[in-house]
């Protein structure tokens, strides 16, 4: 159940005896897929891994997760607690600078800042802003589109450096960020997903009179919402990773807090590090002493790590594993590591494959330069993930899509990415075995209700929403 602890009175057994039982794919209905993507048309091929039963999300930033309408509702709806935001739509060249600072980059359209914020801005700055309500819908559109990855000419630098900043108050009100969770769940329910585990950060909340909110305050006001009646009954599991910026100067600071909120938090489970890993005052060897020194203090806390999510060839990812991470956000240039990539051969350790993002920050070229096939046919465990789907405006059915697409996966590689995103989460091993067992059942399930079709004419399949990134690249919304 959604935010709540599942007591099980299982064994290890039960989730030993899951673990050893491989993806079975039925040579029949390998067959019967094979047939159908060779027939299919990619709407068809979207319908079907829409409606094809899924695991979980392992890598997901819950607030590049949120859709652009979503944002524009949330804003002006009943979750932001009567807090009203303004935007910058104008520049210009007002003082004193140290007041400029209250509104943050003074050159950044769009960017977004509450009443208390507003109202400390000289008459000269408050010029700039417009309060959300009262943009037209040429703005409104504007403002949606500011803060998502729709145009060839942007990329990696406009992602790191304007998105986030751009959204600014609004993340920062926690009533906000916990139905913008239920929105998220909602979703992934609808796409077949019974588990995720985004990173929800408990840190750098405040209300609408800028005070600031405790870990533990903002805990209760997303358990609270998590366990209204509308989500329990979407079945879907969900456990938290808290994570930190990894480049600040106070990085090592934040990380102990980090390590805090999971042992205080029963729903934070695991600690992320982020943040561009072409800033190299985010390296991971300077981690290294002050996690060591937080395991003295602190048990059970997980560690799944972003690494290997740059251009260039280094060891990222090995010293990343030196720091204890059991999972690897990215992996990009784990290709290049070639002794570290022997050693990733069939596990213990995942790495969190994001398709789309690679794509979209400019990390490959295009689809065919990803390592993703070579990790899965080498042995590696995958599973793939949307990172940041309201940023591209994607889904998780897309991702799958764009695997089946671009590198022609079996059934049978199907199935395995799937039970990977359940076998290498952070559950403990109750729920994992159960979520196991359940999964493999509903392929079972799934499998027998298609192969019943002849392959080149499937019927009865929910149509699938077709978003923007695939309406882009593959032309998907006008074949409707």
């Amino acid at each position: 159940m959604v935010g709540r602890w599942i007591r099980f009175g299982l064994s290890g057994l039960l989730l030993a005896w899951a673990l050893s039982q491989p993806v079975q794919a039925s040579e029949d209905f390998s067959k019967w897929f094979d047939a159908f993507k060779t027939s299919a048309t990619d709407t068809a091929l979207h319908d079907f891994l829409y409606n094809m039963p899924k695991g979980g999300d392992l890598h997901q930033h819950l607030s590049g997760s949120i859709f652009s309408e979503w944002w524009w509702q949330l804003a002006l709806g009943k979750p932001a607690q009567g807090e009203i935001f303004f935007t910058r739509l104008r520049m210009g060249n007002c003082l004193p600078i140290d007041v400029a600072a209250a509104a943050g980059n003074a050159q950044l359209l769009f960017q977004t800042i509450s009443q208390y914020r507003f109202d400390r801005l000289s008459a000269c700055q408050q010029t700039m802003f417009t309060a959300l309500a009262q943009l037209n819908p040429a703005e409104q559109q504007a403002w949606m589109n500011s803060v998502r990855l729709d145009e060839p000419s942007e990329g990696r630098d406009e992602f790191f450096e304007t998105h986030w900043q751009r959204l600014g108050d609004v993340i920062a009100n926690p009533w906000i960020m916990a139905e913008a969770l239920a929105l998220h769940i909602k979703a992934f329910a609808d796409e077949g997903l019974v588990y995720l585990e985004p990173q929800v950060t408990l840190l750098g909340y405040r209300d609408k009179a800028g005070l600031a909110l405790t870990p533990s305050e903002v805990a209760i006001i997303f358990r609270a919402r998590l366990n209204q009646p509308d989500l329990v009954k979407t079945g879907v599991t969900l456990r938290f990773q808290q994570s930190i910026l990894r480049f600040l100067p106070d990085a090592e600071t934040e990380l102990a807090h980090a390590y805090q909120i999971v042992s205080d938090e029963p729903e934070w489970i695991a600690v992320n590090m982020v943040g561009r890993e072409d800033d190299d005052r985010g390296h991971p060897l300077r981690f290294l002493e002050t996690i060591r020194g937080l395991r003295q203090q602190y048990p059970d806390v997980r560690l799944s790590i972003h690494a290997g999510e740059v251009d260039e060839p280094n060891h990222h990812v090995r010293d990343t594993l030196l720091l204890g991470a059991d999972r690897i956000g990215h992996g990009l240039n784990l290709i290049s590591d070639r002794q570290t990539l022997i050693q990733m051969r069939h596990g213990p350790y995942l790495v969190e494959i994001n398709l789309i993002s690679n794509l979209l920050l400019e990390y490959v070229p295009e689809f065919s330069a990803h390592p993703f096939p070579e990790y899965l046919r080498l042995g590696v465990p995958v599973a793939l993930s949307t990172d940041d789907r309201g940023m591209w405006d994607s889904t998780m059915t897309d991702e799958y899509f764009v695997a089946v697409k671009s590198f022609n996966l079996s059934w049978s590689e199907l199935r395995r990415l799937t039970e990977n995103s359940i076998q290498y989460s952070f559950l403990a091993p109750g729920p994992k075995a159960v979520l196991l067992v359940s999964l493999d059942q509903r392929f079972t399930a799934f499998e027998k209700r298609m192969q019943d079709q002849d392959p080149r004419q499937v019927a009865a399949l929910k149509i699938s929403p077709k978003r923007g990134f695939v309406c882009r690249k593959y032309n998907l919304c006008s074949r409707q």
